[in-house]
């Protein structure tokens, strides 16, 4: 296995992904499913993050702590992506090779109730049950 790897880094070391635009844009998407697994009852986490269209980073796994609610599972992923695209972003601007990100790093995820808790400056009682 190793020694196909290795022919293979050797046959593709003059290929290379070109991002094109001035301006490096940063972005995420995640999404999470509320306890597929019956036995942990944790929920499974996705994403990926973008670099001017093109895809650098992704995950899939469970989440690490059982979520209490679909908004609390969606929640934990877009706190995983934000956390890998800042590190991103601090990376890529620490390489100085390329103009720094000057644009914050925008998060989609796709739960209204997730959006629209984010929005909110207090609490609400049915946070924990949504």
């Amino acid at each position: 296995m190793v020694k196909t790897i290795l022919k293979y880094l050797k046959r593709t070391k003059d290929m290379f992904l070109i991002y094109g635009g001035g301006e490096l844009i940063l972005e995420g998407n995640s999404d999470a499913s509320f306890q597929l697994d019956d036995d942990d009852a944790k929920s499974q986490l996705g994403f990926v993050i973008k670099l001017n269209g093109g895809v650098v980073a992704w995950k899939s796994s469970k989440q690490a702590t059982a979520a209490d609610s679909t908004t609390e599972a969606e929640y934990i992923a877009a706190l995983d992506v934000a956390k890998e695209a800042v590190w991103m972003k601090n990376y890529i601007q620490e390489l100085g090779v390329v103009p720094s990100i000057a644009q914050p790093v925008v998060i989609f995820y796709d739960n209204n109730w997730a959006t629209a808790q984010a929005k909110e400056p207090r609490s609400s009682p049915f946070q924990i049950h949504s």
